[in-house]
């Protein structure tokens, strides 16, 4: 292990790390060999100076007037990220979303294999999505054991997300990403990460208000 990767990374880091990869992995696409931190900051939305900060935290420092080598830094934060392994996972709550998330193809193309598709409802069970046939909730410990899930995603209604969140954790999974409309609590030495499409929607309504109001006529009010 490199001084680089024992070194405690901030969050803040973390949850860029992303977004750099993402913006490498399209100027890779585009066979260009290197990019400026500059242009780095451009396509991920943030600063080139918190770029630096946060490469930096990997060991990648770049070449002054040339620089950083974008598949070398592809490399970098795959491994930091963890992407270089393959992830099993489990989506528990096959209704609608649970559905898109499990016929999305670019959970596998990144490391994320679904391996397990889990719901409550008896009419669901044994119906294929894909390759996968959906198992009961009574069956989860098992499953999660037998196929080694390190990752379960919840797309639960909100009354059974707790429960759910338990069982998992019970069951030995250790990192959890919520998309059901509910906070849960989890035991030291488990991630887990809420996805809320409502709060998103309310942070782009406010932007969406502050636009409409710098203009002549404000937009109307709904309402109750």
């Amino acid at each position: 292990m490199t001084a680089a990767s024992r070194r405690r990374i901030p969050e803040a880091t973390v949850a860029r790390l992303p977004l750099y990869y993402r913006a490498l992995m399209e100027t890779g696409e585009r066979q260009v060999a290197t990019i400026s931190s500059e242009r780095l900051a451009e396509l991920a939305g943030v600063n080139a100076a918190k770029v630096r900060k946060d490469l930096s935290y990997l060991g990648s420092y770049g070449t002054r007037g040339v620089g950083y080598d974008v598949e070398y830094l592809l490399h970098e934060i795959s491994r930091e990220l963890g992407l270089t392994r393959d992830w099993p996972v489990a989506i528990v709550g096959i209704g609608n979303l649970g559905r898109a998330l499990a016929n999305y193809r670019g959970f596998g193309a990144r490391g994320f294999r679904v391996e397990v598709l889990i719901d409550a409802d008896p009419a669901l069970v044994g119906h294929r999505i894909g390759e996968l046939a959906v198992v009961s909730i009574d069956d989860l410990d098992e499953v999660v054991r037998e196929h080694s899930i390190a990752i379960g995603i919840l797309a639960t209604p909100a009354s059974a997300a707790q429960d759910v969140a338990d069982r998992l954790v019970a069951a030995g999974v250790t990192s959890i990403l919520n998309f059901a409309p509910a906070v849960c609590s989890v035991p030291e030495g488990v991630s887990m990460r809420k996805v809320d499409l409502a709060i998103e929607l309310q942070i782009l309504s406010f932007y969406q208000l502050r636009r409409a109001t710098s203009g002549a006529t404000p937009p109307r009010e709904r309402a109750g």
